[in-house]
């Protein structure tokens, strides 16, 4: 009795703390986690405070989906049977924290994901907008336009990774599944912004290209580093015209594994799809082009907004090899998508995207994967989005009695998402 009473006192604590924030739960330089944070990538830059003491944030994320699909190969690899029925539901704990003028804290904790039914952290990091807490004022004109950020954290390499599903957080993203190679990663680095009043802005950024945190040598070391870099521009030409067009870099000169496109681990939204019986891959649908040491990678982004017309593209080169491999290969993705958003507040929206990725293996084979993608939503809400989408994919040019030999499949996909 002593114990339920106790945990009735700390219930009744927390929700009064939570809604004591909930009465301003807006933080300075921050991206909403609701529809207001649509079409935002980097967190926005505003040196006007309203800091006046600790704040803590407490959010989260929730997501349900529907899977309907059905897919084939060859025969040559059975796969195994799927059916139509509900996923598991994933979940999202933020913890957005403003410890002094300029000075941000995020943290993100998967409580529930397609990979780990537990709870585990994906990754948090500082951001430092101001230098006050050294000595007010300190370096003030140079970090009216500078922002650094520092920790474990999600890797700002491309725009991509901005419009995203990340685990239970899928507001952001239009459509029900990330592109087929997923450029996503979280290491150990810092990242250092400067933005200018006209629009164009440019990043630099290290990190020691890890997913994994550990000290264990391999050939005699610890790990490499990986060099990042973004150059762009970001103007509201007018009421109605945003345009918007980056570069980014992402390179490393030497790294025990490459997880830039195997580091998600909550997995993908298509389960079991293309995989063989009793499979435990969680990444279904998606494409790791197994680069395990040296890699180059590059991608260009466009984003034109018009009205409720949105155009996005993605083009990306990259080429690595794997730590057996002498020669490097190369791999390609190219994706675009067109959304029309329209209704009060654009509440509405619906839009297709076509991705492709062409891809020489370490067997020598020249492979390609296409996607097609219709979508459609409704913010009930601006913190409730109800997704819809079709989804067709299929694999070409795999050797013979690979398990994605004439691989294909397709179907619908039905998304809840809640997101504050």
């Amino acid at each position: 009795m002593k114990s339920i009473l106790n945990k009735a006192i700390l219930s009744v604590v927390l929700l009064t703390g939570v809604s004591f924030y909930a009465q301003n739960r807006n933080l300075d330089n921050y991206r909403q986690p609701d529809k207001n944070g649509v079409n935002v990538f980097e967190s926005p830059k505003d040196t006007v405070t309203t800091f006046d003491g600790v704040k803590v944030r407490i959010g989260g994320s929730f997501a349900l989906q529907f899977q309907s699909l059905d897919h084939e190969n060859s025969g040559a690899v059975v796969l195994g049977d799927v059916g139509s029925n509900f996923n598991l539901a994933t979940a999202n704990l933020d913890l957005d924290v403003a410890l002094y003028d300029g000075v941000n804290m995020h943290l993100r904790t998967y409580l529930s994901s397609r990979h780990h039914p537990e709870p585990y952290v994906k990754g948090g990091y500082f951001q430092i907008d101001k230098l006050d807490f050294i000595s007010e004022g300190f370096l003030g004109g140079l970090m009216k336009n500078t922002t650094i950020k520092i920790g474990h954290m999600e890797n700002n390499y491309g725009d991509a990774h901005f419009r995203r599903t990340d685990n239970a957080q899928a507001l952001y993203n239009p459509f029900v599944g990330n592109l087929i190679m997923d450029s996503f990663t979280t290491e150990v680095g810092a990242e250092v912004y400067y933005n200018t009043d006209s629009g164009f802005f440019g990043m630099v950024g290290f990190s020691n290209g890890k997913l994994n945190q550990n000290v264990i040598e391999t050939d005699g070391t610890t790990g490499g580093a990986a060099l990042l870099a973004k150059l762009g521009y970001d103007k509201q030409i007018d009421t109605d015209l945003r345009v918007r067009l980056t570069g980014s870099l992402y390179n490393t000169g030497y790294s025990s594994r490459l997880y830039l496109y195997s580091a998600d681990r909550a997995g993908s939204r298509y389960y079991s799809i293309m995989e063989v019986p009793g499979s435990s891959g969680f990444r279904s649908g998606r494409f790791d082009p197994s680069y395990g040491n040296k890699i180059t990678a590059v991608m260009i982004n466009p984003f034109l907004k018009y009205g409720g017309l949105e155009v996005f593209g993605t083009i990306e080169l990259t080429s690595g090899r794997s730590l057996v491999e002498t020669d490097r290969r190369n791999t390609e993705q190219f994706a675009g998508e067109a959304i029309y958003r329209f209704g009060p507040e654009e509440k509405v929206f619906f839009g297709a995207r076509y991705n492709t990725v062409s891809s020489e293996l370490a067997s020598g084979d020249d492979i390609s994967i296409n996607r097609f993608q219709l979508g459609a939503g409704w913010f009930m809400t601006k913190n409730v989005l109800l997704k819809a989408e079709y989804v067709n994919q299929n694999y070409n040019d795999f050797a013979v009695g690979d398990q994605f030999e004439d691989g294909q499949f397709d179907g619908f996909m039905l998304e809840a998402v809640i997101s504050f």
